[in-house]
């Protein structure tokens, strides 16, 4: 790749070798607006060599040129609902690198249905064991497998945001799931920490990416995150980028089994101050 190439995918990401000489795989990269791309964008442009999975050839168009454009070395498909699939990506991992350095894990879903309105009414028994099959065992079971492909410890995060603490209207379903993911997370710390595996949560704010277009009043999800936060501003992918490179390089030692808020810090305040007159 040359040098313009590069300069255009790490664009607003600082360069530098935190993560030289490390491999990972990125699971969840959905189109050039995912939070897993612009995690990716931001260890790429720190030197770590990358894999990624993907789901279906609808996916696959997408996510091709971006994975080519960070020199890529595995490509490969993962259907998370499949342990066979699962088994079949990381068999490919460990034939082409041999061992695994990190892991993110950026996956979620749950029929369009069960996220608007009602959580009682619109939760429905099939869509809740989808939802959390999907969105939380996914990681559990990438974990298993990317865990004994790291001989000399590592480091795994996933994504979460703040409906797994508070009620935000119209995320129900997927609320619980994140709740359930950040138990998840430090249950999974707790069994790889003494291979010295690291294993983290990022709550990031809302962000327009492909996830929060599928949340009945996602705009107003944003809007409302910018308005409410401490720093008035939206969350950046370069904020959240950011966090992910320290959570996964070494500088993030000894941290583990947290939950980290990148969200502006919208997350502290209670309630909004009234404009005085």
């Amino acid at each position: 790749m040359s040098d313009a190439a590069t300069d255009d995918v790490t664009e607003g990401f600082p360069r530098g070798k935190l993560m030289r000489g490390k491999r990972g795989l990125i699971m969840g990269v959905a189109n050039k607006n995912s939070i897993a791309w612009g995690i990716a964008r931001q260890l790429f442009a720190q030197g770590a060599e990358l894999g990624f999975t993907y789901q279906g050839e609808a996916l696959a168009k997408r996510v091709r040129p971006l994975a080519d454009s960070v020199n890529a070395s595995i490509f490969t498909p993962c259907d998370v609902s499949d342990d066979a699939s699962m088994d079949a990506a990381f068999a490919e991992v460990q034939e082409k690198w041999g061992e695994l350095d990190f892991l993110v894990h950026s996956i979620g879903f749950s029929e369009r249905g069960g996220l608007q309105g009602s959580f009682v009414e619109n939760t429905t028994r099939e869509n809740f064991k989808l939802t959390m099959d999907i969105s939380v065992y996914s990681f559990v079971a990438a974990a298993k497998r990317a865990s004994a492909l790291m001989h000399n410890g590592g480091s795994m995060i996933t994504m979460s945001y703040l409906g797994s603490e508070r009620v935000i209207p119209n995320y129900n379903v997927m609320g619980v799931a994140k709740a359930a993911l950040e138990s998840s997370t430090r249950y999974i710390a707790k069994d790889l920490g003494p291979k010295g595996i690291r294993v983290n949560t990022i709550s990031a704010g809302p962000m327009r990416t492909l996830a929060m277009a599928g949340i009945t009043g996602g705009r107003g999800m944003i809007s409302t995150g910018k308005e409410w936060s401490l720093l008035k501003e939206d969350t950046s992918m370069e904020g959240v980028a950011g966090t992910a490179l320290w959570l996964l390089s070494d500088l993030g030692r000894s941290v583990t089994g947290e939950m980290m808020h990148v969200d502006a810090g919208f997350h502290a305040v209670g309630m909004p101050e009234e404009e005085v007159s």
